[in-house]
This record gives structure tokens, C-alpha cells and sequence, in this order.
């Protein structure tokens, strides 16, 4: 395909519930979506960088600075471009996968509508619907922490996911799981702890938890296949697993039992396939992660899980659940604990162009 713009969009997204971040409270989310054009059809990406580098070194103004400056010159200097070509033309430039995995979701959704094909068909979807799972972050206290899973068993959530720290993991986790009784339950701790506390950790075990994801910082690999020796819950790893190899590497470790994909993390979806690849030769689970998207990342989202290396209930929320509106005209919805796949072509769904108008703060098109 020849591409002929691509547009770089800023949008400010409403949230339905305050954000808790180190840096404050945000009311909305501040969103990077990328938009490919070429004679014949046209396709949209979502970067899922945040607005400040808390879960990793990426950030949303970054992730457009370094698109301008570095790696859309690279796609523009190729002439014609398929998917394939993104990753290999965008490697010279180091890190930034947020950023590229935002270009190559808008070459791909090009890609696929021009060719009439579905996301869901491209990631190896092999189902219609997938399981929908939930993050529940960390509050003030237990009875509110109670109340919010209470909220989202009733709307028919398959799983449940804690967010811990230390101060606040075992009496928490335990009264969830007083409550609740055996309901699908894990717990994330976005690399909190350190392998010191392995033995804090192990009681944990006594609650039946599906995995404890990323207890230890994301570089400490060595450091999780050895708690992975103490505890007795299987370990989960997000912020470490990067690409397909460094999936390897952590499965012949031993510190991975369970594997969170996320496809902004490692570079794009089509990486994400191969990880998903990976943990299928080596009869490792997945699940599909989410950031915080809108109904662009979703419907991507749901079609990576429909994958069947994805055997654990993923992040994929109803889009209300952080916005009382969202861009596309289709919104992601759970019915009876399930999300539907998307059947049309590329992603699946179409923009709301008037509120994509409304929340839209900036809008920078670029040509070769």
C-alpha cells in the first residue's frame, strides 16, 4: 500500500471515575490515535502510551514526538508499505513500542479493510466471544473495596483482578475472598515488591488465586523464577515479557506461569501473535491485558483474545466502565460475562465522528 497522510490526533477522553496516578488525579484520559491514509481505504491505531512514564518509560507526548521526528520519515521513505514491512522499518529507531505498535495497528487496519479480512482472522481468532475480566484498583478502604467488586460481580464479570501494594495485599485479598467465595480471583502488583518479600507473598497461597501478576520489578527475572520456588501461586508476568524472545527466555527460566499480553507493551499485534505463539509451544496461558482504551484498542483486543493460546479471561471491560461515551459507533459491551469479537473488516467497528470531534484537542496531519 502507498500511504499517502498520516494523521496524528489528540484526544481528551471524559472519565467516568477519577484516575489515581503518583503524579495526581486525572479526570480524563489524554489519548495519542493515529489515523493511515492511502488511495483505497484508510485505517485507524491507538497509542496506549499514559500521559506521564508510570508504567513504563513511554509516555504520550513522547510517543508523538518521536513518531514526528523518527519513524514516520521511516514509513514514508519506503513507498509501498504492508504490515509486515512496519517492525523492520521502524527497528533502527531503539525502544518507542508504544509508539510503533500505534503505527502498525493503523497500517494494519488499513491493510485489512482494503482486503476485506478481520482482525480476529489475522491474530488466529478461532471463537466469536471471549471472556471479560476486571481491575479493581486499590481504595481507601475494605468495605469500599467490597462494595466496588460487589458492582462488578453484579454486572456479570467472570473474573476479578486486586490491584496490591505492600500495606495493603493480604487482609484485602482475604475479605474478597470471604465474600466472593470461589470466584476466578488474581492479584496485581505492578512490580511493588522485592524478592525480600517472598515469604510475605507465599500467604497469598492460602486464597487460591489464579496468578500474582508482576509482584517483582520488570528487569528481575532471575528474581521471579526464585520466588516462583517459594510461592505457590502462579506467577504472571506483564511489564518483563517485551517481545517473543524475552517470553522464551522467562518460560526456560522458570519464573512465568502465566503470560499478560499486552500489544502496545511489545511493539504491536503482530509481535503479540508471536508471544501468543510462544506460550502455546510451551503449554504457558495467556490473557490479553488491557490499558485503558477506547473502543479502537478494544475491539483489537477482543479479537487477540479470541486467539485459543488466550485461555484466562483478559482486561477486556465494557467501554462504559471508563467512559460514558466512546469514539466508535459500537461501543464494547459484557453479556453474560462474555464481549463479542468483531466480524468486520480490520477492526471491526466505525467512528463516532462527531464526539471524536468534540473530545479532539489537536489534530497534526503528516505527508511523505
Amino acid at each position: 500500500m502507498k500511504i499517502d497522510t498520516i494523521e496524528l490526533r489528540r484526544i481528551a477522553m471524559p472519565l467516568v471515575s477519577p484516575f489515581r496516578t503518583s503524579f495526581g488525579i486525572q479526570t480524563e484520559r489524554d489519548i495519542l490515535l493515529v489515523r493511515v491514509t492511502t488511495p483505497e481505504a484508510e485505517g485507524w491505531g491507538e497509542c496506549v502510551a499514559l500521559l506521564e512514564p508510570v508504567y513504563s518509560s513511554e509516555y504520550v507526548d513522547g510517543a508523538q514526538q518521536v513518531m514526528e521526528r523518527f519513524l514516520l520519515p521511516h514509513l514514508f521513505a519506503q513507498g509501498d508499505v504492508n504490515t509486515t514491512d512496519v517492525a523492520p522499518l521502524l527497528a533502527p529507531v531503539q525502544g518507542h513500542r508504544m509508539a510503533k505498535a500505534a503505527l502498525e495497528m493503523a497500517v494494519l487496519d488499513a491493510e485489512l479493510r482494503l482486503t476485506g479480512r478481520s482482525w480476529a482472522r489475522e491474530m488466529g481468532g478461532t471463537v466469536d466471544r471471549v471472556p471479560s475480566g476486571v481491575s479493581v484498583g486499590i481504595l481507601d478502604t475494605v468495605p469500599q473495596l467490597l462494595e466496588t467488586v460487589q458492582r462488578y460481580v453484579d454486572d456479570g464479570y467472570v473474573r476479578i483482578k486486586l490491584k496490591i501494594e505492600p500495606g495493603w495485599d493480604i487482609e484485602p485479598v482475604a475479605a474478597v475472598r470471604e465474600r466472593f467465595g470461589d470466584i476466578p480471583l488474581q492479584v496485581d502488583a505492578n512490580a511493588a515488591y522485592t524478592l525480600a518479600d517472598a515469604q510475605h507473598l507465599a500467604q497469598l497461597d492460602a486464597f487460591d488465586l489464579l496468578m500474582i501478576e508482576q509482584p517483582l520489578p520488570e528487569d528481575h527475572i532471575r528474581a521471579h523464577a526464585e520466588l516462583a520456588r517459594t510461592v505457590r501461586t502462579p506467577i504472571c508476568l506483564d511489564e518483563s515479557i517485551v517481545s517473543a524472545q524475552s517470553c522464551v527466555d522467562a518460560i526456560m527460566m522458570g519464573a512465568v506461569h502465566v503470560v499478560n499480553i499486552k500489544p502496545g507493551r511489545v511493539g504491536g499485534y503482530l509481535e503479540a501473535r508471536k508471544i501468543a505463539d510462544v506460550c502455546a509451544a510451551h503449554d504457558v496461558p495467556a490473557w490479553c491485558g488491557g490499558m485503558v482504551e477506547t473502543g479502537l484498542g478494544r475491539a483489537a483486543n477482543a479479537a487477540l483474545a479470541a486467539n485459543p493460546a488466550f485461555r484466562l479471561p483478559g482486561d477486556i471491560s465494557a467501554a462504559a466502565r471508563f467512559y460514558a461515551r466512546d469514539i466508535v459507533t459500537e461501543p464494547i459491551t459484557v453479556e453474560d460475562g462474555h464481549v463479542r469479537v468483531p466480524e468486520g473488516p480490520g477492526l471491526g467497528t466505525m467512528i463516532d465522528q462527531a464526539f471524536l470531534d468534540e473530545v479532539t484537542t489537536s489534530v497534526t496531519t503528516h505527508t511523505g
